[in-house]
């Protein structure tokens, strides 16, 4: 080991900034190490190790001139369904398999014109939909913690690529948990921005045009090993897009407390339509505990919470609304006749699913309409509460499940349940574009990293994050997973 695999970013800036170690060197470090590890967990499928060396070459030159930029001469991952020229766009999609486009996504500029070194892209699921990170094209990505486990998804192969000690900067997107998840079973940190506060143009399908275009419900946001380098990425790379900068410039609000006395925090472990496993609440009494020893104002309940099951119910509306837009004549044939044997009177998430990817244009407004309401519930209980804390998923990562996912369930303490009701803690935030911190707080019996989402004011992003930072300090945050350290 040479020191700097699980180094924060922040150190990594500043020993290039007094020249300890160099750009070149610190590449070189990482490649070992993707070399060493990459075998047996298959987190860097596209490397772009060439280009980075002239890149890291080119860093050392302006750092030797006295150059300073925020990523200056840092290794950075990037998620495969980022634009990068040169580099494939596929999604997973064997179909795409070879497709390149002409120019970088926003944050991919973002990061190169702050000095980051980019050695190549992550792996992603399918079509981008799942929490494993498997396709036809590059295979299998494992935990670091655990290889027989999801690092999650869709960011899976960011995560497992932080825990593995190759990089201290990782980009991700997320419309299902895809930064949260992975952050959760990997013991990393990942925040899902407010909608509109990071720009995701070039961030889209392989073949579809990069073009600037109003976001609904998918964000694009950082992942890192420190909850203190996740606030500086996000804050580095937040902002408008260029186009609509013309007119537009981001001023965020300070958090809302610095210190855990001043925040009041309202705690929420269990949904209506999902349990949660015991670990996970165990986890959560104890963070609960500690906060208000440490002078938080902490409430278990509040009847100012909107409902969970019509956030879940609407979520899986819009979402299932904006894929079966992307289906082919006859899976979309196919789902009709599925929602068509649904009873009108069920009520389930399963038919709100089925249902959802055959909606007409008015569901989707009917739903979007009670969004609206749902926002301003929101808006009205962080009045009362800076902070809202809930799970990321109800357990730690599972067992790699390449089945039939229609066919999949989720284990809880020993009983199942259907696979994609694990869309109910990540529609917490995603629905009316909350930001939302995930941050890891505590193992399970089996050693597994587990972690919470800390939920908070649309466009605050920076009182989520300080509060990570507090948890990180108080309580813990990454520990290298064995045989990685």
């Amino acid at each position: 080991m040479s020191g700097w695999e699980f180094a924060t970013l922040r150190d990594q800036v500043a020993a290039l900034q007094a020249k300890t170690i160099s750009a070149v060197e610190l590449l070189e470090l990482t490649i070992a190490r993707i070399e060493k590890f990459d075998d047996k967990i298959n987190a860097m499928v596209v490397r772009d190790f060439d280009r980075a060396r002239a890149a890291a070459e080119q860093a050392d030159a302006a750092l030797a001139r006295g150059e300073g930029a925020p990523l200056l001469g840092v290794p950075v991952a990037v998620k495969e369904s980022f634009n990068i020229a040169g580099l494939p766009t596929t999604w997973g999609i064997p179909d795409a398999e070879g497709w390149e486009p002409a120019e970088d996504a926003v944050l991919v500029a973002r990061v190169k014109a702050a000095g980051g070194v980019v050695i190549g892209k992550t792996n992603v699921p399918h079509t981008m939909q799942d929490w494993q990170s498997y396709n036809d094209i590059y295979g299998t990505t494992n935990n670091p913690w655990d290889v027989a486990r999801s690092p999650g998804g869709s960011s899976g192969g960011s995560s497992a690529a932080l825990a593995a000690g190759y990089v201290s900067l990782a980009l991700g997107s997320d419309i299902g948990g895809s930064l949260r998840v992975p952050a959760h079973f990997c013991g990393v940190f990942g925040h899902k921005p407010s909608l509109t506060l990071l720009p995701g143009r070039g961030h889209v399908p392989p073949r579809t045009p990069a073009l600037p275009a109003p976001p609904d419900l998918s964000v694009v946001g950082p992942m890192a090993r420190s909850a203190a380098d996740l606030t500086a990425a996000t804050l580095l790379l937040a902002g408008p897009d260029e186009v609509d900068a013309v007119a537009y410039k981001l001023t965020l609000r300070p958090p809302r407390s610095m210190e855990f006395g001043g925040f009041r925090v309202l705690v929420i472990d269990s949904h209506p339509l999902l349990p949660t496993a015991a670990v996970i609440r165990d986890g959560f009494d104890r963070v609960a505990q500690a906060l208000e020893k440490a002078g938080a104002a902490v409430a278990r309940h509040s009847t100012l919470l909107p409902d969970l099951t019509q956030i879940a119910k609407t979520y899986v509306t819009l979402l299932t609304s904006r894929s079966g837009a992307d289906m082919s004549p006859g899976a979309y044939r196919a789902l009709q006749a599925a929602a068509a044997d649904i009873p009108p009177d069920t009520d389930t998430l399963e038919a709100t699913m089925r249902r959802g990817f055959v909606a007409s244009h008015s569901d989707w407004i009917k739903a979007d309409r009670v969004r609206i309401g749902l926002a301003e519930r929101w808006r009205l209980l962080f009045e009362e509460f800076d902070v809202v804390l809930c799970p990321v998923t109800p357990t730690p990562a599972f067992r790699h499940d390449h089945s039939d996912r229609a066919t999949r369930t989720i284990e809880i303490d020993g009983t199942t349940y259907p696979y994609d009701y694990q869309l109910v803690w990540p529609s917490v935030a995603t629905l009316t574009g909350l930001p939302s911190t995930a941050v890891p707080i505590g193992r399970s019996p089996q050693g597994l990293p587990y972690g919470m989402q800390v939920v908070g004011p649309y466009l605050e992003d920076r009182t989520t994050l300080r509060f990570a930072e507090l948890i990180e300090r108080d309580f813990g945050g990454f520990s290298p997973p064995p045989g990685f350290a």
